[in-house]
């Protein structure tokens, strides 16, 4: 997967090798943009249990399932775009997505 950094940000890689390269990608779209949206969802919701000033174990339950959910939400749409993205150049035999023929325009 395309990575973008900011300097000094920490890396962290992980490879689960499932066989294939299709599935290695999907799942690791998966894992990460999955992730991602889990700590997003937390972040939302702890900044609104903490504006409001009260923490009850039903706040907890229900941040945990919204995390859940959205991770899985988010990380699924992630692997399902990276599957295709990869059957579309494995089909195409090439990786860009430039037109070739605009330069040779009759």
């Amino acid at each position: 997967m395309p990575s973008a950094r900011l300097s000094g940000s920490p890396r962290l890689d992980v490879a689960i090798d499932m066989g294939n390269p299709f599935l290695n990608l999907t799942v690791d779209g998966f894992l990460k943009i999955g992730a991602v949206a889990a700590t997003r969802s937390a972040a939302e919701d702890t900044y609104h249990i903490i504006r409001n000033g009260n923490i009850s174990s039903h706040d907890f339950e229900k941040t945990l399932k919204k995390m859940c959910k959205e991770g899985v939400y988010w990380g699924t749409l992630a692997g399902v775009y990276l599957g295709m993205e990869y059957g579309v150049e494995r089909i195409r035999g090439t990786r860009d997505w430039v037109i070739l023929s605009i330069g040779r325009m009759p």
